[in-house]
């Protein structure tokens, strides 16, 4: 329990770097704004619940596609058809963007892991630092 906390907070957390980011902000509020797109249109048109048409929404940009729900009316097909072609790609450029800031995140962590450690004992080689080979006499 404790190992899925602790990924979902690195998860939330790369989620919100992404959004800081003024670089990557756009795509986040691109993939916002095509799932309440979506999430309206399926509403209004297909007549499902928000919580359907946004479950719809994210299972067909994710690709997923289990088959519950499908478009009744041809303008529904049709939507889904160009939905799917736009937000495809903003979700993938999205989620490779969540990836890289985890990614980050992750090297930074480590890098002051390893500053602490050579604060600590100093560099490698030195006394403190990693145990040396013993060389062996000729």
């Amino acid at each position: 329990m404790r190992a899925i906390v602790f990924l979902w907070t690195i998860f939330i957390g790369s989620v919100a770097g992404v959004v800081r980011e003024e670089r990557t902000r756009v795509i986040g509020l691109v993939l916002i704004g095509l799932l309440a797109t979506g999430t309206i249109f399926y509403s209004l048109v297909e007549g499902w619940s928000p919580v359907d048409s946004l479950y719809f929404s994210v299972t067909t940009l994710a690709t997923v596609g289990y088959g519950d729900f499908a478009p009744k009316t041809d303008i529904g097909k049709v939507f889904t058809i160009f939905f799917v072609l736009a937000g495809v790609g903003v979700l993938v450029v999205f989620a490779s963007e969540v990836a890289r800031q985890t990614i980050t995140r992750a090297e930074g962590r480590v890098e002051e892991r390893e500053a602490l450690r050579r604060a600590r004992h100093g560099p490698a080689g030195e006394q403190g630092g990693e145990p040396q080979e013993p060389q062996a006499s000729a």
